[in-house]
């Protein structure tokens, strides 16, 4: 006898028991192998571009032009986000988006594996994974904001489970693939000329493992994702379930939708037209002059776009999206500074750190720069969990607006570590400085983070309306990008500078730069803790 099987309800998936929903483990291990992707690849891409790749004219690229292009290509991975995120709210659904773009990352990873070095076969394959990236990220993290009832307490603490796997991902890609890359990693059995090759091609593998881990836990999510085509008056076909001998069971059947919209269509031309937008992506990707275009240009229209939808709702909801803008703005800021570590921070990881932590360990210094955040978030995110948690029960736990002043003032602290690393050089004069105090420093920087980014995720989610959950987390992402963009600029001003330096001279130039971001951190992180009773009026019941 063949036995029914039901979809579950978003109701029967909102209403769970415990402390996460069952739905929440599979959408953590698919973006955890994606966060290994995307960060192996961020942390090869400017040491990559100034010591391998073969530009034109035959010459590596230099070092300002590399964070220059290093700002570029995230500033645009973190703006297609936004175009993700819309597509899905409107036409492919979260699922649909996903999948796609987890197609279009693999085909880049595989691009890169075959031959990363000529300028050409680079900058196709990096426009592949910008673009996949931009439908993968926005919506994974919507699914699991839709796993909860609107007000349930247990969202934030879903939201730093699932940011832990971002950081577990982050920490294998980040240190593998540039360990691999330069030869560190497993070179009994991967031929010296051939680094560079598996270590992008093993981005691929796991994305690939990534998308097989969606695919199979989807099922689970009931109407979570769908797209949104699938209207009520959709023919639906009741369809007899027939057992192995070709018998109709009329007590067991099961009811399934076909959908027949006439918009169907609409998916394919997404489709067909992503790809085209490929060669233009590659383009304005190898020049940076042209990002500059590219960021004057989206942001604005992003705003009158939200502006336009704000006016199809109410005041209560627009001063909700309001708030939501203030965080926003913010977290660009932080980003510009947080994000020197793919930059200015990879080419002084480089060149200006010895490779001993605690004396003990010899780690290349660009895998720690890639992956000493990650580990100490995987480490301290649950106990920073349990903090606010035991901080709420005695009802003096700081609210959002708090949490994000916080967050800047954890990140200047940080910053003015990496500047005190010029105190501690192995051997006085040589440029060469102690990469344990590089260490601390991303320890600081990490109660910074989780201060911030996990419980921004969230808080898009519960100050956006229903219809407009998939453009606010796609302009969350968006903020990234223009700090991504503003930290290419920042990081080239101090690559700028040392050029031609001596190692202690970078080393004064570099601790510098990092100074100054710290004062600007701490202003910053005041100026939200004064406005916070402001934002926290326009939040309204939100907390």
């Amino acid at each position: 006898m063949s036995t029914i099987t039901k979809t579950a309800t978003l109701e029967e998936i909102q209403g769970f028991e415990g402390k996460y929903p069952k739905q929440l483990w599979g959408l953590f291990f698919s973006e955890m192998w994606e966060r290994f992707c995307f960060y192996g690849m961020r942390g090869v891409l400017t040491y990559f571009m100034i010591t391998h790749l073969i530009l034109e004219n035959g010459e590596h690229m230099q070092e300002s032009q590399a964070n220059l292009q290093y700002g570029a290509t995230q500033a645009f991975v973190y703006a297609f986000t936004f175009i993700g995120g819309l597509f899905a709210d409107k036409i492919l659904g979260f699922r649909k988006s996903l999948f796609w773009g987890g197609i279009l990352m693999i085909i880049g990873s595989l691009i890169l594996a075959f031959d990363p070095f000529p300028e050409k076969n680079f900058f196709l394959g990096i426009s592949f994974t910008v673009i996949g990236t931009g439908f993968f990220k926005p919506n994974i993290s919507t699914m699991v904001g839709s796993l909860y009832k609107k007000g349930d307490p247990r969202r934030d603490a879903g939201f730093s489970l699932f940011y832990s796997g971002i950081n577990i991902g982050a920490l294998l890609g980040g240190y593998a693939c540039i360990a691999i890359g330069k030869g560190q990693l497993f070179t009994s059995f991967i031929p010296a000329d051939k680094t560079w090759n598996v270590a992008f091609g093993l981005a691929g593998v796991v994305m690939t493992i990534s998308l097989v881990t969606f695919i199979f836990t989807q099922k689970t999510l009931g109407p979570i994702g769908l797209s949104p085509l699938r209207k009520n008056n959709d023919t639906i076909e009741e369809i007899p379930e027939i057992d192995g001998v070709g018998t109709v069971q009329p007590e067991a059947t099961t009811v399934k939708t076909k959908v027949k919209s006439g918009k169907a269509w609409y998916e394919y031309v997404v489709y067909l037209g992503t790809l085209a937008l490929i060669p233009v992506i590659m383009t304005m990707v190898a020049k940076t002059e042209y990002t500059d275009w590219f960021m004057y240009i989206i942001g604005p229209c992003t705003l009158i776009y939200l502006i336009y939808e704000m006016t199809k709702h109410s005041w209560e909801e627009s001063k909700k999206l309001i708030a939501a803008l203030v965080f926003i703005l913010f977290s660009i800021v932080f980003w510009a500074f947080f994000e020197q570590s793919g930059g200015s921070l990879s080419i002084f990881a480089a060149k200006n750190l010895n490779n001993e932590v605690l004396g003990v360990f010899t780690l290349d210094p660009n895998g720690v720069n890639n992956a000493a955040n990650s580990i100490f978030v995987i480490v301290f995110a649950p106990i920073v969990g349990l903090v606010w948690i035991a901080m709420a029960k005695k009802k003096i736990e700081p609210n959002t607006v708090i949490k994000f002043g916080l967050g800047f003032l954890f990140l200047a602290g940080g910053f003015y570590t990496f500047y005190t690393t010029r105190f501690f050089e192995v051997v006085a004069g040589s440029g060469i400085a102690s990469l344990d105090v590089f260490v601390l420093a991303y320890f600081v920087i990490t109660f910074g983070e989780l201060c911030l980014s996990p419980i921004g995720l969230s808080i898009m989610t519960k100050l956006s309306p229903q219809r407009l959950q998939g453009v606010m987390m796609g302009m969350w992402f968006l903020a990234s990008a223009y700090g991504q963009y503003v930290a290419g600029i920042l990081g080239a001003g101090l690559s700028q500078a040392g050029e031609g330096d001596s190692l202690q001279q970078k080393l004064v130039t570099y601790t510098d730069g990092y100074l100054q971001l710290a004062i600007y951190a701490a202003i910053a992180g005041v100026v939200l803790i004064v406005i916070s009773p402001i934002v926290r009026k326009l939040m309204q019941d939100v907390k």
